[in-house]
């Protein structure tokens, strides 16, 4: 047992009926890293009840992938058949994994749901993961690899290959979620993406639907566009890109007209708020019995790595809508925060904060 479990269980020898807000402030850590210390000492059999435990505030659920990503620079031009000198880059990933993150910095309190293997993989992503969600629920499978993305570069950063083990998302299934049912229905937010397979999308949104818990589906690519549930209905906020727009809806978007049309046929599956981006191009957005409106992207920016922006787009949006602005104001922090995530190395830049992201904004405009 660390110094860090002793003193929690000092705390609750104290008071066992301390909030886990109460403690994490006492020991001056984040809730999500004591939540995940006490499901140590939970496993560990240190704790065995859950007086402790007060109504916490509610949480965002965010449900899908938390990946490990690697990259491999190569040095010199690609030699088929033989060993290429190489420099390799790690980072975590998975689309629900950084949006979670992002939200997490943003001082939304944060829970992640999903799968992974009992691995080192696992441990580098609970390492660099926890101190802004609750990573305890996440269900650890034993003998299964937890999910990971491998590129190969060449010397100017063109994909050469890409090997993406994602084997361990079959396993997010209904059951897994139905155990988990008391949590996503206390949610303040779902944030649902497509690595989940169909039938767990379908169960997310309908519970979702029953209990009239916002929800947010997030398409990781074209081709997983197939685990979409058939209708919108319920869905608070869809945002996806202009691919996966068209393969949605069965519409080409190649002008702006045609962008608004798939806004428009979006909002008619009967979605509260869509967004379809475009990159460079910037984001179509419109509200249910509104116009749709194009947001510029930001201009004049550095792009440093894309890894991580439509994710820190999401993200910065979300939390406008969380605190409450303008729909207007929504996207514009969802745009600033993407922005500034390109001119970062990092998939959600270490400096963000709330206070941060406001003052950005503010310089902004």
């Amino acid at each position: 047992m660390n110094e860090k479990e002793r003193a929690v269980l000092d705390l609750i020898r104290a008071n066992p009926y301390l909030s886990q807000q109460e403690m994490a402030d006492a020991l001056r850590i984040s809730r999500p890293s004591l939540a995940n210390i006490i499901s140590g000492l939970i496993k560990q059999g240190k704790i065995q009840g859950r007086a402790y435990i007060l109504p916490e505030e509610k949480e965002i659920i965010c449900i899908g992938g938390a990946n490990i990503d690697r990259k491999f620079h190569l040095n010199e031009k690609t030699q088929l058949g033989t060993s290429n000198p190489a420099s390799m880059t790690v980072s975590v990933g998975g689309v629900a994994r950084n949006i979670g993150e992002n939200l997490g910095r943003l001082d939304h309190n944060v829970r992640l749901l999903t799968v992974a293997g009992n691995d080192s993989d696992w441990d580098v992503i609970v390492r660099e993961s926890s101190s802004y969600m609750d990573v305890s629920d996440v269900g650890q499978l034993i003998g299964k690899s937890t999910g990971s993305y491998s590129a190969v570069l060449d010397p100017t950063g063109e994909l050469v290959i890409a090997l993406a083990n994602m084997e361990i998302y079959d396993f997010l299934t209904p059951v897994y979620l139905e155990e988990k049912s008391r949590i996503i229905s206390n949610a303040s937010m779902i944030i649902l993406d497509l690595n989940c397979p169909k039938e767990s999308v379908d169960y997310i949104k309908n519970l979702a639907s029953a209990k009239g818990n916002p929800l947010v589906i997030i398409p990781v690519s074209s081709p997983k566009m197939n685990r979409m549930p058939s209708d919108l209905k319920g869905v608070t906020w869809f945002i996806c890109n202009r691919d996966e727009a068209e393969t949605y809806t069965g519409l080409t978007i190649d002008n702006e007209a045609d962008w608004e049309k798939a806004v428009h046929k979006l909002l008619a599956f009967g979605a509260e708020n869509v967004v379809v981006t475009a990159g460079s191009k910037g984001i179509m957005a419109a509200t249910a019995g509104g116009e749709a409106i194009r947001f510029p992207a930001v201009e004049n920016v550095h792009v440093e790595d894309v890894t991580g922006a439509g994710d820190a787009f999401v993200s910065g949006l979300l939390h406008g809508h969380l605190i409450g602005e303008p729909f207007e104001e929504k996207v514009h922090m969802g745009l600033l925060n993407a922005a500034k995530t390109l001119e970062s190395s990092f998939t959600v830049r270490p400096e963000l904060t709330r206070e941060l992201l406001k003052n950005e904004l503010e310089e902004l405009q």
